[in-house]
């Protein structure tokens, strides 16, 4: 035996052992009913603002508010600042809503660990310089003017979907947040606020006047219009509604906002399975005169309580709140994982969750056919109730899942009608360019981002290449390759690639990401692994690997396109370079994937060893790194589970690949 085989053999042991080891942890965190669900951690905005929209209803108490004021204390940096993920920079608006917290909790203004935070917040600004949704916050409860906030009329409920700047021009995530805030701005409630936040003002002044925002750079002829139009709306607001019908109109709009707001809530009591238009649907409601004891308000409250999470620590309880809960998505990843591991199809845990994932299928009407209005439903959402937005990505997860674990590739007869469905679905939401959004067809206008208000997160869902390459894949395991619908995807991913070789990641972090979930699809899809497009990919994976074997991708590559590919080694994105790297059959002649005599790329070894190297004996990872992706620039996600299943994949298929 020679040296090299030696090596190899010892390498394949030790990925087969922390597979086994991998595999075994993830079968224990399966739940009973069959689904898996990590926790979606994310930052102390969710926090605060739970802790505000309670002082704004009325229901804050002390046992609460000690608890959650515990958690984002802990989550203060040494220099005063709390970020937006681990090891980020400090984020002006997080900062200030953290205090706000804090202070509301009994902090002290003098308090060393107060005054760092507060001094940062005034270098930087001050309240003047947050984000459009921080001030909202502070004008509820009179410490900003809603006079120096954008406009958002709730008239806007009444323009046609064809009209610009209509409610299904923005991304359903904003769209649900929108429609309630109209209500509240148009409203301007001020509530009783036990505190001031006089030092948080950059000249200490505090005597509640909106000092000026900061200096922005040169505008285009469309930001000119913008902010004309906002200017006349705060006149509107001022002088117009003072008369009729101007004053009937704006009250017939807020009962419009009403019902469309009522209509989306979800069975278990949320908005969409996310924070923001959770809890500005409450406020607006209770505004309106619903009851704290309304059936509406009381499955609304009840339904966040699912999603706090509560911890003892040696100080005492800590209280977090989820943004938002993966089951679905975690458990078709899981299932997929499981099976690249080796599990049998028709093994005991990947029945059960499969059985579970069909009783998941959406089977109702949804927003999306405000530009599909022929299409049938047939999909899965991320959550466990949303009912209302199902989304691509996670139904072509599915779709794979359900297919890979299907017992001797037989399409059982509950399982085939909801592929055929998710399918024909998937096929019918395909957008005019070839590509897919999460949400919705064609939801790319470039007008809602263009509004004042808009200062904070992507308020479009225009076609991603990682959903793209997900659904890509998904028609290729169907045999769906030479479809119209799959090539025009191909043709989509071919187009999107970058200079460099990678593809950009929307809902990861970040051309790792991209690029690992592309390379799969368009190998699944037909294009061979010796083609330019695979070996630039290749090349870029290849260049951007740490010395220590690992991947890694800082989220500030988001602003700075410089540091794509480059950060501290995960478990999650190393996965994922090696799945593109082990379909591609990454090696200096481009062979296909699994066919070498001489084995994987050195690449690729590297990659196996840093897993192995990495784990734990439980057969976990750490992973204190955000690599999941909300908002691209603003909000970012540690999915809990990624470190779990996307290495114990890339250890299955490099295992296979050894045999």
């Amino acid at each position: 035996m020679t040296q090299a085989s030696s090596g190899r053999q010892a390498a394949a042991g030790d990925a087969r052992a922390a597979l086994e080891r991998a595999r075994d942890h993830l079968l224990s965190l399966q739940h009973e009913q069959g689904w898996w669900q990590g926790e979606l951690e994310t930052n102390v905005t969710m926090d605060a603002e739970d802790l505000l929209l309670r002082e704004f209803l009325g229901i804050r108490t002390e046992e609460e508010t000690a608890a959650a004021a515990r958690w984002i204390a802990a989550s203060q940096r040494d220099d005063g600042t709390w970020a937006n993920f681990f090891g980020g920079p400090g984020d002006l608006s997080t900062t200030v809503e953290a205090y706000v917290a804090l202070k509301l909790a009994g902090h002290r203004a003098g308090e060393p660990a107060m005054a760092r935070a507060a001094g940062w917040i005034r270098a930087r600004g001050g309240i003047p310089a947050s984000r459009v949704f921080t001030r909202v916050w502070l004008a509820l409860f009179g410490q900003w003017s809603w006079d120096d906030l954008p406009v958002m009329p709730p008239e806007m409920i009444y323009l046609p979907a064809w009209f610009p700047l209509n409610i299904y021009d923005w991304g359903c995530w904003a769209r649900q947040t929108i429609v309630p805030l109209t209500i509240i701005c148009s409203l301007r409630p001020v509530r009783p606020f036990p505190i001031t936040l006089d030092e948080l003002w950059p000249d200490q002044a505090g005597d509640g006047a909106a000092a000026p925002a900061p200096a922005a750079g040169p505008q285009s002829g469309w930001d000119m219009f913008f902010g004309r139009l906002d200017q006349a709306l705060h006149a509107y607001h001022r002088y117009g509604l003072r008369t009729q019908p101007p004053a009937a109109i704006r009250r017939a709009a807020i009962r419009r906002c009403t019902d469309w707001i009522i209509a989306r809530q979800e069975r278990d009591g949320c908005w969409g399975g996310i924070q923001p238009p959770w809890v500005y649907s409450l406020m607006a409601l209770h505004l309106l005169g619903y009851r704290l004891d309304h059936p509406v308000m009381q499955r609304g409250l009840a339904g966040l309580r699912r999603f706090i999470i509560t911890e003892d620590t040696p100080d005492g309880p800590v209280r977090r709140l989820e943004a938002c809960q993966s089951p679905v998505w975690d458990t078709v990843l899981a299932m997929i994982a499981l099976s690249d591991a080796g599990l049998p199809p028709g093994h005991p845990a990947l029945e059960r969750a499969a059985a579970w994932v069909i009783g998941e299928e959406v089977p109702g009407p949804g927003d999306w056919q405000v530009r599909r209005p022929r299409l049938d439903p047939g999909g899965w959402a991320f959550e466990f109730d949303n009912d209302i937005y199902p989304d691509l990505d996670d139904t072509a997860e599915v779709i794979l899942a359900l297919r890979q674990t299907e017992a001797g590739g037989a399409r059982s007869a509950d399982r085939h009608p909801a592929i055929g469905r998710g399918l024909r679905w998937l096929v019918g939401m395909q957008s005019r360019d070839g590509g897919w959004g999460a949400f919705d067809a064609d939801n790319t206008s470039p007008m809602p981002a263009r509004l004042p208000f808009c200062d904070f997160g992507a308020v479009t869902d225009p076609p991603s290449a990682d959903v793209t390459a997900h659904i890509v894949e998904a028609l290729a395991a169907e045999g769906m390759a030479g479809t119209r619908a799959a090539r025009r995807g191909v043709v989509w991913l071919l187009r999107a690639q970058e200079d460099d070789g990678s593809w950009f990641g929307r809902w990861g972090a970040n051309y790792v990401y991209g690029t690992g979930a592309v390379v799969p699809a368009l190998v699944a899809a037909g294009v061979r692994p010796e083609k330019p497009v695979i070996r630039r990919a290749v090349a870029w994976l290849e260049a951007h690997q740490n010395p220590d074997g690992g991947w890694g991708e800082d989220l500030r590559s988001y602003d700075d396109p410089g540091l794509a590919g480059q950060g501290t080694s995960t478990a999650s994105q190393t996965a994922w370079a090696l799945l593109a790297l082990l379909a591609a059959g990454a090696s200096s002649g481009g062979r296909p994937p699994h066919t070498p005599p001489e084995g994987h790329s050195s690449a690729v070894q590297a990659g196996i060893r840093w897993l192995a190297a990495t784990q734990h004996e439980d057969g976990t990872w750490d992973e204190p790194q955000y690599t999941g992706t909300g908002f691209p620039g603003d909000f970012y996600i540690n999915y809990h589970l990624y470190r779990q299943m996307f290495p114990l994949s890339a250890l299955g298929r490099y295992l296979k690949g050894e045999a």
